[in-house]
């Protein structure tokens, strides 16, 4: 299975809660760990103007590629304005795009980034500048690789952008299952919103999960899932307040590559949040989604 990755994913935040330098480190140890090799990752174009423009509207556009965004915009997007942080969304963008056509092909692919469910088209907020997932569909529907997608959002946030941008899009089906009592408000209704009380654990996040793909993939029969393979609902998140432990979270990966599996549906997967204490827990939660989606790919 094939791995997208760029050096250049690093947001370039410094200092700050989101940890993007988990991207690199992720790299890191999977080749130190000979869980994969150099020639397993795969370099990602920048996403096209024009790719970006399906989702997002031109002005906005313009405004992130030549630093014209107000005081007002930057402190909505809760992440600091540069370069290299434009460079790396329109990296992650690219790289979405790939990891869903290269699923087509596997089975699975992993973007070692993107999952930015928060962006919107005339804005960004909560960390997520472009809606990476969004333009990655309305791309590969454009070249017809697909005709249907679904969402598995499975971020401890819910994912605002994702629900409003395909709100009235009925070839694409939105799950979103996320912490209730938490960022964003208010929450755009997506296809299935499953909401989860403070402190939920293990067994209340699989049941609820498995329950919610069933009765999903019941009703929509898509041609690929983007599976936002959040790490922030762990009990020792930042800014999660969920219970999940480092096997239910592994436990919660399966859970979706099964359902997919049983109906020969290829997943993309992006990493989307994960704010631990430790930046080593993160980056551990999400070697453990990129091994379960290794076991799935043809």
């Amino acid at each position: 299975m094939k791995l997208v990755y760029s050096d250049h994913y690093d947001l370039n935040l410094g200092n700050h809660v989101f940890p993007s330098i988990k991207y690199r480190l992720i790299k890191e140890a999977l080749l130190r760990q000979g869980q994969a090799k150099p020639e397993d990752f795969v370099e990602p174009p920048m996403a096209a103007d024009d790719d970006v423009a399906l989702v997002h509207d031109r002005e906005y556009i313009r405004k992130l590629q030549t630093g014209k965004l107000s005081y007002l915009e930057i402190l909505r997007m809760e992440v600091p304005y540069s370069p290299e942080l434009i460079r790396a969304v329109w990296l992650c963008a690219g790289g979405s795009i790939l990891a869903g056509r290269l699923a087509r092909e596997d089975g699975a692919c992993v973007n070692v980034g993107g999952g930015f469910h928060h962006a919107f088209p005339d804005h960004g907020e909560g960390f997520c500048v472009l809606h990476d997932v969004a333009i990655a569909i309305r791309c590969l529907q454009k070249d017809r690789t697909i005709e249907r997608a679904m969402t598995v959002d499975c971020d401890v946030h819910q994912g605002n952008g994702t629900a409003y941008i395909f709100r009235r899009d009925p070839s694409v089906f939105t799950l979103s299952i996320h912490q209730a009592n938490n960022y964003p408000y208010p929450k755009p209704p997506s296809s299935t919103d499953i909401n989860l009380e403070d402190g939920a654990d293990d067994e209340d996040y699989l049941g609820a999960l498995q329950e919610g793909l069933d009765k999903a993939l019941a009703e929509f029969q898509p041609n690929l899932i983007l599976y936002l393979a959040g790490a922030d609902p762990y009990c020792e998140d930042q800014l999660g307040g969920l219970r999940l432990t480092l096997e239910g979270l592994e436990k919660r990966d399966r859970l979706v590559f099964q359902k997919a599996r049983a109906k020969n549906i290829p997943v993309a997967v992006t990493l989307a949040g994960g704010y631990a204490r430790h930046v080593e827990d993160t980056v551990l939660i999400h070697i453990n989604t990129i091994r379960v989606a290794r076991e799935f790919a043809s």
